[in-house]
């Protein structure tokens, strides 16, 4: 008797390793990354991370897109989910599985997204923090969620990120805002009123991690922060061009700078709005 032919995606199986997998999860949570990006997170040689990529693309589990750049040239290649990679997070997930146009849609909508670059951004800075664990085994970014899973999770608030950060025996947890200079500064200020709301109602109390473009757009940044209700919520700023795990970030109404980890922190109570804690009362991680 025949046998009946393998699925196609269950035929690419032993090609996936467990750090394909983690790439996959990550694309499916971040939607994009870029080659350099996916090279800070998983290779020590850049030309090993390019061959696995070109060979992850071959299998259908990635895609890829580039724009060229202003001047000449291109841009890095941004790399997402390909067909066969819907396919697989689908299965993984119990969601039901994409057609090939849907997943082609999906690609098409996210190049021509004019967010794309703040969602790099926010991408990034999550980036830096596992890169920084790579270099010093005592840090840990123990979760790292995208804006969608951080809205799913706690309903009041839009970050572009969130995640919890250890090291050593410290630990904060944190909110990102994304300021890539489109919005008024006092409308990015008017954010931290909806961080108010989750900590009164007894969700946690991390601090808001204003991350602005320029030393510039930072110092005007604080002007509109002062006054505002320290007490309410907590918040720092840097600049895109630091490194988020060290030394870098300033409180509003501080005189100096500190680690990330040094910034006050409470996970808040196990009530319904708090998705820190199970209904029993269990910090969740």
């Amino acid at each position: 008797m025949p046998q009946s032919r393998p699925d196609g995606l269950l035929a690419i199986y032993p090609h996936i390793t467990s750090r394909d997998r983690q790439l996959l999860q990550l694309l499916d949570d971040h939607q994009v990354l870029t080659t350099d990006q996916i090279h800070a997170l998983f290779f020590h040689a850049r030309r090993t991370c390019q061959i696995r990529l070109t060979e992850l693309r071959a299998l259908g589990l990635l895609d890829r897109f580039r724009f060229a750049r202003d001047g000449g040239g291109s841009q890095p290649w941004h790399w997402t989910l390909g067909h066969n990679g819907h396919r697989f997070q689908a299965a993984a997930h119990g969601r039901a599985e994409p057609t090939a146009r849907t997943s082609r849609q999906t690609t098409q909508r996210l190049s021509a997204n004019p967010n794309l670059t703040h969602l790099l951004t926010a991408n990034e800075f999550g980036v830096r923090l596992s890169a920084h664990t790579r270099r010093h085994p005592a840090a840990r970014l123990q979760r790292w969620w995208s804006e969608a899973s951080t809205r799913t999770q706690f309903r009041v608030i839009t970050p572009d990120g969130h995640g919890v950060w250890s090291v050593g025996g410290s630990t904060v947890g944190y909110w990102l805002e994304v300021d890539t200079g489109t919005e008024p500064l006092g409308k990015v200020a008017a954010k931290l009123d909806k961080y108010a709301v989750l900590a009164r109602q007894g969700g946690p109390r991390y601090p808001v991690l204003f991350w602005v473009h320029s030393e510039d757009r930072e110092e005007h940044l604080h002007a509109q922060l002062r006054g505002r209700r320290a007490e309410a919520v907590a918040c720092a700023t840097a600049v895109h061009a630091a490194d988020p795990a060290e030394a870098v970030w300033l409180a509003a109404g501080a005189d100096r700078r500190v680690r990330l980890v040094e910034l006050p922190s409470d996970h808040g109570r196990a009530v319904a709005a708090n998705a820190n804690f199970d209904e029993n009362g269990v910090f969740l991680l």
